[in-house]
């Protein structure tokens, strides 16, 4: 099926983008790498009258290190951070992330921007952008705003973005000594979306002891899915592979798993419990702890 009627509209500035969206409104999508819209244009899920495009602000597609974050433009795209030395210094959880999504074709045009902005839940980098306490910056008339990653992300293909707003760029603190991110995710076939993931973020400040925790869950809810419960139960304990076993299954009671073609509710949360499991193992390696008893 091919996509309804649209106008199409290449933005030169960020300022031009969001004169055109306010202008526009609700009939207006952004087009970034393309890489989720344009499937459903195909099949009709979205019929934008207009389409506004940033491929051409190239002033977003770039990985930078201010002070003690990660900044990465929204037009980064996916095959970029994986192979970005900076990303893979200062947040390898992110890096873990791009190599699972689709396939090599789709990660050299779709962004990390889009793939947070399109608020998919079956998307990957939701999840890991809320474990690795990420924000976003967002732009409109009245100016910039910053945007917490477990306040941007608000139901099933809705995020905080404003209709006349765009995503320029994510902000993500950078992994500092004594903490790792990772993240996992159980797939039935190589590129295909989650039966269920999990990124996890441990900090230690003494070598010992976990003194604090995030983990999120992707495709398991309507929005990543943050396992608080199972934070609480890990925070100030000694890790043991005994405490991840019991973190994983904690995190899955957190899921909202529905049964579809990749398996059952029940099947999917037990996949919940594994992903949350190894996440948890790899971060505290990356956290420099290497292996425990």
């Amino acid at each position: 099926m091919y996509p309804s009627r649209f106008e199409y509209l290449p933005a030169r500035s960020v300022e031009e983008a969001v004169g055109a969206l306010a202008g526009y409104g609700h009939e207006a999508k952004v087009l970034a790498g393309g890489q989720s819209l344009i499937p459903m244009m195909k099949l009709r899920l979205a019929t934008p009258r207009v389409l506004i495009d940033i491929s051409r602000l190239t002033h977003l597609a770039e990985v930078r290190e201010v002070g003690p974050d990660l900044l990465i433009g929204a037009m980064v795209s996916e095959a970029a951070l994986e192979r970005s030395a900076v990303a893979g210094r200062w947040a390898p959880g992110l890096v873990d992330t791009s190599r699972v999504i689709a396939d090599p074709l789709v990660r050299n045009l779709a962004t990390v921007g889009g793939n947070a902005a399109h608020g998919d839940p079956a998307n990957d980098h939701p999840a890991t952008l809320v474990a690795a306490g990420a924000s976003f910056t967002l732009v409109g008339p009245a100016g910039s705003r910053t945007v917490p990653s477990g306040d941007f992300f608000v139901d099933v293909f809705a995020t905080a973005l404003e209709p006349d707003e765009i995503l320029t760029e994510i902000v993500v603190p950078k992994q500092k000594a004594g903490t790792g991110i990772a993240y996992v995710k159980y797939e039935r076939q190589v590129g295909d979306y989650a039966i269920a993931g999990a990124a996890a973020y441990v900090e230690s400040g003494d070598l010992s002891t976990i003194t604090h925790t995030r983990i999120a869950l992707t495709n398991l809810g309507p929005v990543p899915i943050r396992a608080v419960e199972a934070e609480s139960l890990l925070r100030g304990r000694a890790p043991t592979r005994r405490l991840f076993d019991q973190a994983g299954r904690v995190a899955a009671t957190a899921a909202q798993p529905w049964s579809d073609m990749r398996g059952s509710a029940e099947y999917r949360r037990r996949v919940a419990a594994m992903v949350t499991r190894q996440a948890l193992r790899k971060a505290w390696k990356r956290a420099g702890h290497g292996h425990h008893g």
